[in-house]
């Protein structure tokens, strides 16, 4: 067989199961045994008589019990029409029933007329009603004129024949009464009415359970034809009970009893099962002929009107006078015959007429679609194409018909199509009425372009006469589209280079896949050093050309299996597959080699705008180790150049698993500071900020201290140190910005309830350069705390205590004077301990300047750091400022520094950090002892040699020989 016809070929499905035929043997058997009993007589007249009668009476019953039984099981559209022949059923077996009683009771003659014909005429009707309602009714108004011609031309015709033949000896009553003669014309009467709804109904059934229509109008002809037989004068005379026609009305009863469960259940004949060739097990039609049930259907008119003429040519031939029934009756069949055939007429202009309309519809929907319609034949010759195929496949519809279809497909699509083609005739109809295929299609010359090729056509299928037809449109510039789009899913829209996920899958199956036994594959993680300056200076525009430049210097670097990836930013990856070796010092060696490469190639010199652009890279490599995941190999990389930039950018570092360690620590340390600031175990303490002439308390420096569990107080620096710097302590820096607020709002809130006590003294808090930029923290923000508290501005004193070269000093200044607008005064802490100090007390506006502990611990035996620290005293006194020296732990201290010049001073000198309760008796004596100058307390300065340090002071809080730091404080938290 060719490809085309191999294509289209159905292949055999399997058919659902026959239905079980026990039903039908039982019947037959049944019915056999009653006609074999009536044949030879039942053996006693008494006993044919009973068969004859009550056991017609019985199949009667049990038919009206099964069709009603049906009716109210089975909510069908069909309930009525199994009502009704429930009704007509139970009428025949009431008449039996009746017909019984006179011959078998009583053993007496049957009157005429009697009860028995009352129920036999009544039998009729329902039956009649239940046919109509099984037909398939017209939709027309002129249908149901033809529905009811047609049912009069039969009947009329089997009227006239039966006049001719029986009837016309019937109606005299020959000494009969009136009851009598009508009685014996009803039976045939209806019985003609009868049989003409059955043929003319029977063309006209409904599809849906159609074997239990067809069981009924089988029981009611076989009904009905034992009833005509009964009324000839040739058995009417000589019918006894129990006889050979009463096997018919038994058979009869019997199938209609089994009609309505043929199915098995509602809709069972709808489905039908598809047959060897993939199409429903129905009757095919070939092209060109007509359906024999169809012909019937059409020639049943004109057979009713030849037996009615036959009727009339009887009575002719035999020499009789035509009766005037027959007379009257013929004339009737023979117009309604011409007005049936008028409406007929009419209703074929009338369809002819829309058949042309919608012809011509269809011809201008198909001519002008911009889809291509192609007609395929069973063997895969295309038997029509539209016109379209000119502007869509550039070839004209006449080239294309009678090729094969399957030399239009692209050969790589082929075997998929016939796969889906085989599927989809392989399927029910029912269940999947079309199906849609895309492969690619030849394209001819006459397409725009001018040039041969293949395009992206989707086709939806239809089934057509055993073969396909192909609505089919070009998809070219969809699946074009398509693949840009996950290009750029998976692709940097800047550098073109692969992107995190991309590069994430590629790493995922270098680990996972055939490839994971490489020990040596590794990831490289890069970050250009000093990018962000770049942006700031030149601008983003020239950034994003280094960003350019900078991956195409990467990708040609790689090796060609390679994979380079920019991740975001200036971040970049580079995944070294490996190539099986197992010695460690070489692969190390082989892939620093690779790194420090790419290193050199990165940190080159990069030509924006005119200008060289310099710029530097770290680089963290990390191997792909035996049962590593993904994430934490890129992990790992990522560690590894986060440890280069720390050690000073611009080089290459291996990964080390305390790298780790050292990440889980900070993590372990950011998140006991965060459950601290959730369980409240910070509190505050304050130490006093004295007057070094006087020992007055002039103001208070809030310090924050947590509570362990053992009620010791620690200092809080370590964990302030988690958020400090890199981006792997952005918990921890927030952690740290919580823990200022809280610091700055529990300070302000204590110093108001103090003001309330009565110890209105100035309150100091320290905070850094980057929390006093924090959006939480605006101008607004303080002045709404101070107010919310109810804190005069002036008694607030934000201490700067470190000066960050990133934050730029002209925002800072800005923040700075706003908040001195407020009258919050601004103090520069940690002064003289690093040049940008000097920067920040030139542009910052600064009313108080505290010198560092540093300088504080030499002042007395270092002469260098004696002059150093009276020179920034001298500056701050110039400036108008006033200085607090930090740190003064020794009566000696406290001496050199006044005579410098320094006007105040905290330390252990006076008192350490003290608790609320502490403060405010403090604040209540107001003052702390200061050394005497002409006492045994001055301090003597001796060039290389420490002085003899004596106490001059007493006091409940002064201290005679001042430890370093208070028995209650340590700087390193518990871990």
């Amino acid at each position: 067989m060719s490809a085309p016809g191999a294509m289209l070929s159905r292949p055999p499905v399997q058919t659902g199961s026959a239905p079980s035929p026990v039903p039908q043997i039982v019947l037959a058997v049944v019915c056999g045994g009653y006609a074999i009993g009536s044949a030879m007589g039942w053996g006693s007249p008494r006993l044919a008589g009973v068969m004859g009668d009550f056991g017609l009476s019985l199949a009667a019953l049990i038919a009206a019990v099964s069709c009603g039984l049906y009716a109210r099981r089975y909510a069908t559209p069909f309930r009525p029409a199994w009502v009704l022949f429930a009704v007509s059923s139970g009428m025949a077996g009431l008449g039996n029933g009746v017909w019984g009683y006179y011959e078998v009771v009583q053993q007496a003659t049957v009157p005429s007329p009697s009860m028995a014909d009352f129920c036999f005429l009544l039998f009729a009707p329902p039956a009649i009603v239940g046919l109509l309602v099984l037909a398939k009714r017209p939709v027309t108004r002129a249908g149901w004129v033809c529905l009811g011609l047609d049912a009069w031309l039969i009947a009329g015709s089997l009227l006239t024949l039966s006049w001719s033949l029986a009837l016309a000896h019937t109606a005299h009553f020959n000494g009969r009464s009136v009851a009598e003669g009508a009685l014996s014309l009803a039976y045939p009467l209806l019985d003609i009415v009868l049989v003409s709804m059955v043929l003319a109904l029977h063309f006209r059934r409904s599809s849906v359970h159609r074997s239990a229509i067809n069981t009924a109008i089988a029981a009611l002809a076989l009904t009905v034809l034992c009833d005509a037989l009964f009324s000839s004068p040739l058995l009417h005379d000589h019918y006894r009970s129990g006889q050979i026609l009463d096997a018919g009305w038994f058979a009869g009863s019997l199938l209609f009893a089994y009609a309505p469960w043929v199915g098995g259940r509602p809709g069972a004949d709808a489905t039908v099962p598809a047959g060897p060739t993939g199409q429903l097990n129905r009757p095919q039609t070939p092209p060109g002929s007509r359906p024999i049930a169809g012909s019937l259907a059409a020639l049943t008119p004109y057979l009713a009107a030849a037996v009615c003429t036959l009727g009339i040519l009887t009575n002719v031939l035999d020499g009789r006078r035509i009766d005037r029934v027959v007379l009257f009756t013929g004339c009737t069949v023979v117009l309604a015959l011409v007005v049936r055939q008028g409406i007929m007429l009419l209703d074929n202009i009338t369809l002819t007429q829309e058949l042309a309309q919608k012809e011509n519809h269809f011809r201008s929907l198909v001519q002008g679609s911009s889809d291509v319609i192609m007609i395929a034949a069973p063997t895969g010759v295309l038997r029509y194409v539209s016109p379209a195929a000119a502007g869509v496949y550039g070839r004209d519809a006449e080239e294309l018909v009678g090729s094969e279809l399957a030399s239009l497909i692209h050969p790589e699509d082929l075997g998929r199509v016939v796969h889906e083609v085989r599927r989809f005739l392989a399927a029910s109809p029912e269940a999947e009425p079309t199906t849609r295929i895309e492969c690619r299609f030849r394209a001819g010359g006459q397409r725009a372009g001018g040039c041969d090729g293949w395009l992206n056509v989707e086709s939806t299928v239809n089934r057509h006469h055993g073969g396909l037809i192909f609505n089919s449109r070009d998809v070219t510039e969809r699946v074009r589209l398509q693949a840009q789009l996950q290009h750029n899913a998976s692709h940097d829209a800047l550098t073109d280079l692969p992107n995190r996920a991309l590069f994430t899958e590629r790493v995922t199956k270098a680990v996972t896949g055939r490839r994971a036994t490489d020990h040596d594959t590794a990831v490289l993680y890069i970050d250009l050093d000093g990018f962000k300056q770049v942006n700031d200076t030149i601008g983003h525009q020239a950034g994003d050309e280094l960003l350019i430049q900078a991956a195409r210097r990467l990708a040609e670097s790689v090796r060609a299996g390679d994979i380079a990836a920019r991740l975001g930013g200036d971040e970049f990856a580079a995944l070294i597959t490996g190539d099986g070796t197992r010695d460690h010092a070489a692969r190390e060696f082989r892939i620093l080699e690779i790194a420090d490469r790419l290193r050199l190639r990165l940190s080159e010199p990069y030509r924006i705008d005119g200008r060289d652009v310099r710029v530097a890279a770290s680089i963290g490599v990390a191997f792909a180790e035996p049962g590593i995941s993904p994430s934490t190999l890129l992990r790992n990389a990522d560690l590894a150049m986060y440890r280069a930039k720390q050690a000073g950018k611009g080089r290459v570092e291996l990964y080390a698993p305390q790298m780790q360690d050292e990440v889980a620590h900070r993590a372990e340390l950011a998140s006991k500071l965060r459950t601290a600031l959730q369980d409240g175990e910070f509190a505050l303490q304050h130490q006093p900020v004295v007057e070094l002439a006087s020992g007055k308390i002039t103001a208070v420096a809030a310090h924050a201290r947590w509570r362990s569990a053992e009620g010791i107080f620690f200092t809080p620096a370590e964990f302030l140190r988690v958020g400090d710097r890199g981006r792997l302590t952005d918990e921890g820096g927030e952690r740290a910005a919580e823990l200022g607020r809280w610091q700055l709002e529990e300070a302000v809130a204590q110093a108001a309830a103090r003001h309330l006590a009565g110890h209105p003294v100035p309150i100091a808090v320290r905070l850094s350069a980057r929390r006093l930029l924090d959006r939480a923290l605006t101008p607004k923000a303080i002045e709404a705390l101070l107010a919310r508290h109810g804190l005069p501005s002036g008694d607030l004193v934000l201490e700067l205590s470190e000066s960050d070269p990133r934050i730029p000093l002209d925002d800072l200044e800005r923040r700075l004077v706003a908040l001195r607008r407020l009258g919050v005064r601004i103090a520069l802490d940690g002064f003289g301990s690093g040049c940008a100090a000097m920067g920040a007390l030139r542009r910052l506006p600064i009313d108080v300047l505290r010198l560092d502990r540093g300088l504080i611990d030499g002042v007395v035996e270092s002469p260098r750091e004696h002059k150093i620290t009276a020179g920034l005293l001298r500056i701050a006194s110039d400036l108008g400022m006033r200085s607090v020296a930090e740190g003064v732990d020794l009566p000696e201290q406290v001496l050199a520094l006044r005579s410098m010049g320094c006007t105040h001073g905290m330390g252990l000198a006076f008192s350490g950090p003290l608790d609320e309760p502490r403060l405010r008796r403090a604040l209540t004596r107001g003052s702390y002892p200061v050394p005497d100058l002409t006492g045994q307390g001055r301090a003597v300065v001796l060039s290389g040699s420490r002085p003899a340090r004596r106490a001059a002071v007493a006091g409940p809080d002064a201290r005679v020989h001042p430890p370093l730091r208070p028995n209650s404080e340590t700087s390193v938290p518990p871990t």
